[in-house]
């Protein structure tokens, strides 16, 4: 995204707009994790600290469209859970950039359990 004003031009990277992203997303509760995919270990995909894992913005003019990989917790309603992460992810993204966020679309890959989090982070 690229704005001219009156002292010159200012830019947001593509790359700031997913960690605002995936932020809020991980911000949202029911959010185990970002999925960097499935090719990669579940130990890496667990440790959510990478926030711009499984965040693929793409940018327009003035608009974005938002696509998402989640890990979801275990026993909590998905539906509702995805609801209020396509809320977070617009809200923030449009408050802290200006874009405006055309859809926010959201795919659950897989699931965890409370245990298995206490016992990845245990091993750390």
């Amino acid at each position: 995204m690229s704005e001219k004003s009156q002292s010159g031009i200012i830019r947001i990277s593509d790359d700031v707009i997913s960690i605002i992203a995936g932020l809020a997303a991980l911000d949202t509760p029911g959010i185990a994790s970002m999925s960097g995919g499935i090719s990669e270990g579940f130990a890496k995909r667990m440790s959510g600290k990478n926030a711009k894992n499984g965040v693929f913005v793409e940018v327009m003019e003035s608009e974005a469209a938002i696509h998402l990989r989640v890990i979801v917790n275990y026993g909590t309603m998905i539906q509702d859970v995805c609801r209020d992460l396509q809320e977070n992810v617009r809200k923030a993204v449009e408050s802290m950039t200006g874009l405006r966020v055309v859809e926010v679309n959201v795919r659950v890959e897989s699931l965890v359990v409370k245990k298995e989090l206490d016992l990845l982070y245990k091993e750390k």
